[in-house]
Order: C-alpha cells, then structure tokens, then sequence
C-alpha cells in the first residue's frame, strides 16, 4: 500500500516538473499586452522606460528615428540629455 502512495507521489512530481519545463518554454508577453491591448505594438519611453502605444505617444526624431515618449515632459528631458551630452 505505501508502495502504491509513493509510486503515485513520484509520478505526479514528475507531472508538475514536466509541465513546468513545457510552460516556460512559451514565449512571453510584451509588458503592456493583455492590458486591452491585444495586437497593438508597444514602444519604450527612452527616459521613463513605460512602454507606449504609437497612437497614445509623444513622437520624437533623432538622427532620423522615431522614439516614443509617454510625455511631453519625457521628451524634453531627452532633447535636455542631448544637448548635455552633445560636444561644444
């Protein structure tokens, strides 16, 4: 009877184990996805490092990029960033 238990233990640890090796190999989600915006591509603010929808964010151009800031405030602080770190 005891060997029944343990054999019944081992087989479901085994189970969990298997299962918890299948699931981690699933790919993650974007932070900002399952957030009602499902299918809608995220961006990273360069300075506060929230993440943006295009439609929802501040558009910025450096050297021909486009970069998305959740805020007009972040978008200062970057063009402040680059005039600092600009060469006189």
């Amino acid at each position: 009877m005891i060997r029944l238990l343990v054999i019944g233990l081992l087989l479901y640890i085994g189970y969990r184990i298997i299962i918890s090796l299948t699931s981690a190999k699933k790919p993650q989600a974007k932070p900002g996805a399952g957030h009602g915006t499902a299918g809608v591509e995220t961006y990273r603010d360069p300075v506060c490092g929230v993440y943006v929808s295009e439609e929802s964010a501040v558009i910025g151009r450096h050297d021909g990029q486009r970069h998305f800031f959740c805020s007009m405030n972040c978008l200062e602080k970057y063009r402040e960033q680059l005039d600092h770190s600009s060469p006189p």
